[in-house]
C-alpha cells in the first residue's frame, strides 16, 4: 500500500537511506530535516528545512502534505557529548519528539516509526541482548532515547497512536550503488575512522583496549547494515498503517565482531592495512554489545541480508572512496 511518509531526520546516514528505499518502494516521501547534521545533497523529492521542536511547522506540513505516516530520525547522538551538554540532548531529543508528537496528534496523524538505540539498556547483565534486558543507560544520549520510549509506550496504551521503536545496535555500511553513505563533520564510528586513517586521511586509529576476554581481546559490537535497516523501518512503517498497534525491536545482526576483525575487514576491502596506536581501554566500553534480534525475525518477518563483515565494510569503503557530499 502506497502512503504518504514524513521522514524527519530524513537528510541524515539513516533518514536519507531510509527515505531513498521507502521511495523505491512507491511511498511519496516528504523529507524535514534542519541541515544541523544531515546534508541537503542526500535528500531527493520534497523537502522542509526546519527544526522538529517547531510545532507550528511541523503541523503544517503534516497536514498540507495529507501525511499518513512518520519516521522519526532526527537526534543528537554523539554519547561523549550527551555527558558534557545534557540539555542539549534532553531538549532536542526529548522536547522535540514531544512537539512532533503534538503536531501529529494535532492533525490525526497515528503512526509512528522510532528510531531508538541499543543504548536503552546501558552495560549488558546477559548475552545476546534481547527486549527484556533491564534498561539502565549508563549515558545521557540513552536516557533521552528511553524517556521516549516511555512516552511512547504510554501514548500507544492511552491515546491510540500506532508506534514503533527500532532499537539499533551499530549503523553500518553504504548503499552498493554509491548513492548515499556516512558522511559525518564529527566522525565516531569505527568502520569509517578506519578506512580513513588507511586512506591517510586521518591520524592511525586508537585501538582502545586490547586486553578484553574476548576472542583477540579488542571489544566486539554487532554491525548491522544500514540497507537491511532501511528494511526493517519498511516493513515496521507498513504494519503500523495496516492498523498494528506496534512494539519495541531490536534490530541487529544476532552475532558479534571483535574491533581488530573490523580492522583486518578494512585493510582486504582497501588492499592497505588500517594504521593503529594502542590507547587505554575507553571508562564506560563493555566488552561485547550484540543482539538478540528474535523478535522483530518473528513478528515482522525480516532478517538481514548484509550478515558478512566484509560484505559491509565492502560498502563503506566504496564509498568513502567517491562520496557525493
Amino acid at each position: 500500500m502506497a502512503a504518504r511518509i514524513l521522514v524527519v531526520g530524513g537528510a541524515g546516514y539513516i533518514g536519507s537511506t531510509c527515505a531513498l528505499h521507502l521511495e523505491e518502494a512507491g511511498h511519496e516521501i516528504v523529507v524535514l530535516d534542519d541541515l544541523s547534521t544531515g546534508h541537503r545533497g542526500a535528500v531527493s523529492g520534497t523537502f522542509v528545512q526546519a527544526d522538529v521542536r517547531d510545532r507550528d511547522t511541523v503541523r503544517r506540513v503534516l497536514k498540507e502534505e495529507r501525511i499518513d505516516g512518520v519516521m522519526h530520525f532526527a537526534a543528537n547522538s554523539l554519547v561523549g557529548e550527551s555527558m558534557t551538554r545534557p540539555l542539549k540532548y534532553y531538549d532536542n531529543n526529548v522536547a522535540g519528539t514531544l512537539a512532533l508528537l503534538a503536531a501529529m496528534q494535532d492533525t490525526g496523524v497515528r503512526s509512528l516509526v522510532f528510531s531508538s538505540t541499543c543504548a536503552i539498556y546501558g552495560n549488558p547483565e546477559r548475552l545476546p541482548l534481547d527486549e527484556t534486558h533491564p534498561k539502565a543507560p549508563v549515558n545521557h544520549y540513552g536516557v533521552s532515547k528511553l524517556m521516549i520510549e516511555q512516552v511512547l509506550d504510554a501514548s500507544r496504551e492511552l491515546e491510540g497512536l500506532r508506534c514503533t521503536a527500532l532499537r539499533y545496535f551499530n549503523a553500518a555500511g553504504a548503499r552498493p550503488d554509491g548513492a548515499l553513505g556516512e558522511s559525518h563533520a564529527h566522525e565516531t564510528h569505527l568502520i569509517p575512522l578506519a578506512i580513513a586513517a588507511a586512506l591517510g586521511a586521518r591520524p592511525p586509529l586508537q585501538l582502545y583496549g586490547e586486553d578484553y576476554e574476548t576472542r583477540d581481546g579488542t571489544c566486539i559490537r554487532d554491525y548491522i547494515h544500514v540497507l537491511d535497516l532501511a528494511e526493517v523501518h519498511g516493513r515496521a512503517m507498513e504494519r503500523l498503517l495496516a492498523g498494528d498497534p506496534g512494539a519495541a525491536y531490536n534490530v541487529g545482526t544476532g552475532h558479534g565482531t571483535t574491533v581488530r576483525e573490523v580492522l583486518d575487514s578494512v585493510g582486504r576491502a582497501l588492499g592497505i592495512p588500517v594504521p593503529v596506536e594502542s590507547a587505554p581501554r575507553r571508562a564506560g566500553d563493555p566488552p561485547a554489545l550484540y543482539a538478540c534480534a528474535d523478535k522483530v525475525h518473528r513478528e515482522l518477518d525480516w532478517t538481514p541480508k548484509w550478515t558478512e563483515i566484509d560484505d559491509i565494510v565492502g560498502t563503506a569503503a566504496k564509498w568513502a572512496q567517491t562520496p557525493r557530499f
